[in-house]
Formats: structure tokens, sequence, C-alpha cells
């Protein structure tokens, strides 16, 4: 497997899995009816590095960096990523995180934030491992199409020599 930075031609081998992630409507807070345009807009927008992971000649997985915050603020890291279901369970999500997260450290970020991890969202475990912290909870603020009404994690984590 190759992880490298994304370039617009990757992104018609994203969309196929950004769709069927988002539109299942139970990990990310994007509107599952989200059309192709906007996605790209959402994932490989103009202040993102993109990243994707390479498994031959498929793009398995995909992950941006951008800034959460701007100005005084923008050196807090925010990041999404996306494993394509049909390659879950491989270990390919945390190989991404890891790197992402070091480009993000050597890229002068000094940490990175979460804004809405889905309460019942399988990767809370890995987040957690890589050591994240929850540090707020919006209450009941996802409408999981399973369980009904259930919160919203606000996570955090150092980056770099501040571990």
């Amino acid at each position: 497997m190759l992880i490298r930075d994304a370039t617009p031609e990757d992104w018609p081998r994203i969309w196929p899995f950004w769709q069927l992630i988002v539109s299942a409507g139970d990990t990310y807070a994007w509107d599952p009816g989200t059309g192709e345009q906007a996605a790209r807009g959402l994932w490989m927008g103009p202040a993102a590095r993109v990243f994707v992971v390479e498994d031959g000649p498929d793009v398995v997985a995909s992950a941006y960096v951008k800034p959460n915050y701007g100005g005084p603020a923008a050196s807090v890291a925010n990041a999404g990523f996306m494993v394509d279901p049909g390659h879950a369970g491989r270990g390919i999500g945390r190989r991404l995180a890891e790197h992402v997260l070091r480009e993000a450290a050597g890229d002068g970020y000094r940490a990175m934030v979460f804004n809405a991890v889905v309460a019942t969202n399988p990767a809370l475990k890995l987040w957690l491992s890589l050591g994240f912290d929850v540090v707020g909870t919006i209450p009941d603020a996802f409408e999981h199409p399973v369980h009904g009404p259930v919160g919203l994690h606000v996570m955090h984590r150092k980056l770099g020599g501040a571990e």
C-alpha cells in the first residue's frame, strides 16, 4: 500500500466510497444527499491537503487536513478520514491516521481537532488509541438512522513535540 498526496485526478476514485459512507448517514454530520460537486468541495477544498491510500490500482482510503480555525488559531488542524468499506478491517485507517498525524505536525500544526465524532462511530476507538481525548460532547446532536439521537464528541490531540 502506498500513502501519498492526492491529485485532482484522484477524486473520481474517492467519490464512490465517499458517497457510500456519507449517504449511510451514520458517521458524518454531512447531508446524506450531498451531491458530487459539493462533496468534492468539502473533501478537496483549496485549504485542504488531501491524501489517498492506493492498494494496487485502487484508491482504498482518503483523508484531508486543513486549518480548523483561521488567523492566530490556524495552527490547529481539522481532518477527515474515510476507508472504503470494502477494505475495512485491514489496518488501513490506522496507517493512514498515523501518516496524517505525522504530516500535519511536519506542516506546522500544533494540534488536531475533530469537531463532530458521532458517539457510535466505530472509529472512536481508533482515535482514543492514537491519543485523542474527548474534550466535550454535544448531547443528542446527531440523528442516527438506527440509534436515534446520539451525542457528537469534540476531540483533541496535541501534535509534534507537544505530544
